[in-house]
């Protein structure tokens, strides 16, 4: 694993759970689990060579890929007030040939 410049990506266990917020158990991410990949909930501020680095040290897996994207919070009402959802960041993973996460078990 290393970055654009060469350099090897080294992260804490702390920082790894950190990254790996939740598993994301959606209709989608249950379609895209055919295709050997995964979806997981991350930190707005979490890197792709960060959630690589964090999912091959924690499930010990060999990562193929790793897609992101932002998904702005929607605005609701409850009672005539207005309220927001936070912004979160998703992060599908592609596990090479062979891998798989059990993600029904836990870390």
């Amino acid at each position: 694993m290393s970055n654009r410049r060469g350099a090897p990506v080294v992260i804490s266990k702390g920082r790894m759970y950190e990254i790996i917020r939740a598993p994301m158990i959606t209709e989608k991410s249950t379609i895209i689990s055919e295709h050997n990949q995964v979806c997981f909930k991350v930190p707005l501020d979490a890197s792709k060579p960060e959630i690589k680095a964090a999912v091959e040290g924690l499930f010990e897996v060999k990562v193929k890929a790793v897609n992101t994207l932002r998904q702005q919070g929607k605005v609701k009402r409850f009672k005539g007030i207005v309220g927001k959802r936070p912004d979160f960041k998703k992060a599908i993973i592609t596990l090479a040939e062979g891998d798989s996460i059990d993600i029904t078990t836990g870390v």
